[in-house]
């Protein structure tokens, strides 16, 4: 992007998102448009479908070749819809000879209730194109994506973008928050995200220049979210959209263990991890010990697992250093860092954090490598308040609550044919989480019965009966199940 562009002026910022939606440049625009075979082709950073597809002068295709695929167009084909000469004033136009040439990348995102937003970062940098700058600010992609649908949902007075980058995490703020502040270290991204809740009509986000959580020192917010520099490399930062200076993953358990400070009674933070899987070592008790002592709720999921040469392939991808003669002597210095620290493989997954003040705060750390419903953050505090409600319960506490089955719980009974008996009885999870459960005849019995107007006690005194069952051994033997069942949201406790 050009070093002399400016701020949006609101009204250039409204005529242009004017422009955009009316030629529906929006996600579901661009898919229709492009088509399958041109999107898979742009995914392999082939261009030749794509610019078939966008042939032509009308608005669509010209803003598609211009904006997305970073292509010149015809000087007249852009006047015709765009203030070319204000766009080349503040710095995203550059003129040619009879063409115009975009110097930043513009793209379409869907915010809440389907309305559009747009995003502005560097172009990316395709193989050929030489390296990144140091301070290129990537756009957005699928960790934005997987972020955005994790977010709770609000309202909430005031909200934290933690290393904004192009700032589409402010965007979805935006909507949730009175008030959000964006921070970064990178003063080119700050100015991208201006850019881009200018064009997204985002008038509630205020910037902020600093790293982790200086720029907001003493200060506290109801939502906090981040999707930091989490890489993990031996070398010091030399992106800093994707890197920094902390050693190994100890900038991600810097911000966990930072955030509580920064959040209001019942805050939450959620963001983004890789985390060292280490030889002699779970990588369940390495993250957990990071939540443990912040005095939150808190929800680990890992959601991939790469080991070190898949790791190391991936990013010197990301930034084009394959074929350069640099290319081998990084990837050997960078498992040679791998070997040194023991490290077996890398996490990458979310971190969700409750600011519970609760000294019996609890955290669940588990793995998911399924596809679970999306977006998670409508039913993420469900989740968490399955957790704690579960920790909480003694035995005696649990016979006498009332428990009913949850909503969307089916029952599965997997069996030889004709046999009197099923070989496995699972419980399954029609949606959220989509967990399963394999479950005992008495958990079943349960499940089929519980509704809430009953304590567990009684029933399950009823279920041992019609089972030619000891009561006392049913009651003894079934807290522990049900409290692991309710931890993972098969069963609610009504009161």
């Amino acid at each position: 992007m050009s070093e002399t562009f400016r701020a949006l002026p609101r009204r250039l910022a409204d005529r242009l998102r004017q422009t955009l939606t009316d030629a529906d440049y929006t996600v579901s625009g661009v898919r229709d448009r492009l088509g399958d075979m041109a999107a898979r082709a742009l995914s392999r950073e082939q261009l030749v479908p794509a610019l078939r597809a966008t042939g032509g002068e009308e608005r669509l295709g010209v803003l598609l070749r211009l904006w997305w695929l970073q292509e010149p167009v015809s000087a007249d084909a852009a006047r015709a819809i765009l203030p070319v000469s204000e766009l080349v004033d503040a710095g995203l136009l550059e003129p040619g000879a009879g063409t115009v040439r975009a110097t930043a990348h513009l793209g379409p995102w869907e915010l809440e209730d389907g309305r559009a937003g747009y995003v502005l970062s560097d172009p990316t940098v395709r193989p050929g194109d030489g390296s990144p700058r140091e301070d290129h600010v990537v756009g957005a992609g699928g960790a934005s994506a997987t972020l955005s649908k994790l977010i709770v949902d609000g309202p909430v007075e005031r909200a934290l973008d933690l290393g904004t980058g192009c700032g589409v995490q402010a965007l979805h703020l935006a909507a949730r928050a009175t008030e959000v502040v964006a921070t970064d270290v990178n003063p080119r991204a700050l100015r991208m995200a201006e850019m881009s809740c200018a064009l997204s009509g985002a008038d509630n986000v205020r910037m902020r220049q600093g790293s982790l959580f200086a720029p907001v020192e003493g200060e506290r917010f109801d939502l906090i979210v981040s999707n930091p520099p989490f890489v993990i490399t031996p070398d010091t930062a030399r992106y800093t959209y994707r890197e920094s200076d902390h050693a190994a993953d100890s900038l991600c358990s810097e911000l966990v263990r930072q955030a509580p400070r920064h959040l209001t009674d019942g805050g939450w933070c959620q963001l983004l991890a890789n985390w060292l899987h280490v030889g002699g070592e779970d990588w369940r008790d390495r993250v957990g010990e990071w939540v443990a002592g912040t005095g939150c709720s808190g929800w680990v999921v890992q959601r991939d697992v790469q080991d070190p040469a898949e790791y190391v392939e991936l990013w010197l991808r990301d930034s084009c250093e394959q074929g350069t003669p640099e290319y081998t002597r990084r990837y050997d210095a960078w498992l040679d860092y791998f070997d040194r620290e023991g490290v077996r493989a890398i996490g990458f997954g979310w971190i969700s954090l409750r600011n519970d003040v609760a000294q019996d705060a609890t955290v669940r750390v588990e793995e998911f490598r399924h596809d679970i419903e999306q977006p998670v953050g409508p039913y993420l505090p469900g989740v968490v308040d399955g957790a704690m409600t579960a920790h909480r319960l003694t035995d005696a506490a649990l016979l006498s609550a009332h428990v009913a089955l949850a909503p969307g719980v089916v029952e599965e009974r997997i069996g030889v044919p004709g046999a009197p008996d099923p070989e496995r009885i699972l419980l399954r999870q029609s949606g959220g989480l989509r967990r399963v459960a394999q479950v005992g005849t008495v958990e079943a019995a349960l499940a089929s019965v519980c509704d809430g107007t009953m304590p567990v006690g009684p029933l399950l005194d009823a279920i041992a009966e019609l089972t030619e069952q000891d009561p006392a051994a049913v009651r003894a033997r079934t807290p522990d199940v049900l409290r692991s069942l309710i931890a993972e949201g098969f069963f609610r406790v009504a009161r």
